[in-house]
């Protein structure tokens, strides 16, 4: 329920509207609109999806993406998502500052996600130093498919990562996949 009620209540601040103007336009009266966002009050589901239409929004169904810790060689771990990420296109060219913890020789350093090889110096950071978190964050699926051949990856990091990135080739193409 505290889900929905952070979903309704983001969706109308991102839209610019009050709870006023977005109850008037879905239908509804302020108190209840007010009742959904607080969580005192569960809409069902066409009501939610009816006030996020009117906010400019889609009620959407996303594959959920669960972690795999793949032990390397060395004995470190790599974080592999069972299905790629993709991002929205705003974020998955956006100019990025990567966190300490995966970008530690040059702190504050900001990378253009646009140009193809500073994207690719992301990925090669994110997929061999990156937690899920940061894979979620930074790693568009498709942009990796394509960037694959091209980075530069410890063996058992490529080794690792081999099976989701073949799997979702192999999906675009129409084939029967094989879960990680």
């Amino acid at each position: 329920m505290k889900a929905t009620a952070d979903l309704l209540a983001e969706a109308r601040r991102a839209a610019g509207l009050s709870q006023e103007e977005l109850a008037r336009r879905a239908g509804t009266s302020r108190p209840t609109l007010s009742a959904y966002e607080h969580g005192r009050k569960s809409p069902t589901l066409d009501t939610a999806a009816r006030l996020l239409a009117e906010a400019g929004f889609e009620l959407g169904l996303r594959p959920r993406i669960d972690f795999v810790e793949q032990i390397t060689t060395r004995g470190r771990t790599v974080a592999v998502p069972t299905r790629l990420p993709r991002q929205p296109v705003d974020r998955a060219f956006a100019v990025v500052a990567l966190p300490l913890h995966l970008n530690w020789s040059e702190p504050g350093r900001r990378f253009n996600l646009h140009d193809r090889v500073q994207r690719a110096r992301v990925y090669e950071i994110v997929l061999r130093e990156g937690g899920p978190e940061d894979v979620l964050a930074y790693v568009d699926g498709a942009l990796l498919i394509d960037l694959w051949p091209e980075l530069v990856l410890p063996r058992d990091v490529r080794a690792a990562w081999a099976g989701v990135v073949e799997n979702a080739v192999e999906a675009a193409a129409g084939r029967p996949t094989e879960s990680v």
